[in-house]
């Protein structure tokens, strides 16, 4: 049996993981599992996949954990060092579906510890790619990726070699508000951004969707995970979400990966690979698909694009502000704090104000972040 930790077994992704988990028991078996602060539902989820370890990064919920688990011989952890340790616990692969920048030290200790890792967390290569590939390279390691668009080019380039790749094509569905005019933008409400039109998903990338910062944060990730030029990198807005990425090479010829809009999918063959597994989810019917649509993404109406590739041009610490800057605005939308156009804003100011570092160390991107967080707790009234 394939032995599997996932970090953030709440959330979308995590909850997906799991239901693949029950339809594979005799395959797969869980090591542990981690959340923020739905200790209710990691209870519920640890008396069923019965988890050497389970740890909630809310500490002030540990004791309503340990309560529910009691006698049940499943160790309990908490708070950041907790999912710190429990990220360089053996197992044999570690499903990284941590929301945000928390999850870069978590997918870099796996990999120091030579876990296979498959990332969900794209924050992850955004905020440290240049690390994480040195470890990747010096241990000899492939991340699996679990975003669909990533999964879909590394399903493409199996096989292939990158020398012979013209270009790699991320498809984006351009989002809930694709059609709608820039001059309504400012009356955006935080219901209207989370409908995304085709993908269920969580708050974050939700939001993440609605700017099109997630196709900026997947560009850089596409660019660190597949060591390409970022000339050989295009964003193409497809809405229909058949097309989850496109590879061409250098004779001309194209592939690409396609299915319905379902995370299942990717979740499923990072969990199998370098196999494949079965699935019962519906086959893709042409007939009742006969229309994919393409067209260029509108850099004016969704600026966070143009911010994240400036920041992979710029510099690895642009990267790192841009990344933390864009989770703490997406944050203050949520709650009211600033609205949907104030986002961009507020991440191009923390950039621009931030003093660049070349090649930063783990403990200099974790300043980084720090610095990021307090410049825009105490600035972003003046947006």
């Amino acid at each position: 049996m394939k032995s599997i930790g996932i970090l953030g077994s709440t959330g979308s992704i995590g909850t997906q993981a799991l239901q693949i988990v029950d339809e594979n028991i005799n395959k797969y078996d869980i090591s542990y599992l981690t959340c923020l602060n739905n200790y209710k539902l990691l209870s519920q989820q640890a008396l069923h996949y019965r988890p050497k370890k389970v740890c909630i990064v809310d500490s002030s919920k540990e004791k309503q954990l340990s309560k529910l688990l009691k006698n049940e011989n499943i160790e309990v952890y908490s708070g950041v060092s907790g999912l710190h340790e429990l990220s360089s616990f053996r197992t044999d692969l570690l499903l990284n579906a941590i929301v945000g920048s928390d999850g870069m030290i978590p997918t870099i200790n796996a990999l120091k510890n030579n876990i296979q890792v498959a990332l969900a967390n794209k924050e992850s290569m955004v905020m440290a790619g240049w690390i994480i590939n040195d470890i990747l390279k010096e241990n000899n390691r492939r991340i699996i990726p679990v975003d669909s668009e990533h999964s879909a080019i590394f399903q493409c380039l199996t096989g292939e070699k990158v020398s012979n790749v013209r270009k790699i094509i991320l498809t984006g569905s351009g989002g809930p508000f694709r059609t709608k005019n820039y001059n309504e933008f400012k009356n955006i409400e935080k219901k209207e951004a989370l409908n995304h039109p085709n993908w269920q998903m969580g708050k974050k990338i939700s939001i993440d969707s609605a700017t099109m910062m997630n196709k900026g944060l997947e560009f850089i990730e596409a660019y660190w995970l597949f060591n390409l030029p970022k000339e050989k990198i295009d964003i193409i807005v497809h809405p229909q979400s058949i097309i989850h990425s496109i590879v061409e090479f250098t004779d001309g010829s194209m592939k690409c990966q396609m299915g319905y809009p379902d995370m299942e999918v990717p979740i499923r063959y990072a969990f199998s690979y370098p196999g494949r597994s079965n699935s019962s989810s519906r086959s893709f019917n042409f007939l009742e698909n006969d229309k994919l649509t393409f067209e260029s993404p509108d850099y004016e109406k969704f600026p966070c694009i143009k911010l994240a590739q400036e920041a992979l041009k710029s510099g690895y610490s642009h990267q790192v502000v841009l990344n933390v800057a864009n989770d703490i605005a997406v944050l203050k939308f949520l709650n009211d704090k600033i609205s949907f156009t104030d986002i961009p804003k507020v991440i191009d100011k923390a950039i621009s104000s931030h003093v660049s570092i070349d090649n930063p160390s783990i403990d200099e991107i974790l300043e980084l972040s720090e610095w990021t967080k307090e410049f825009i707790t105490n600035e972003v009234i003046n947006v």
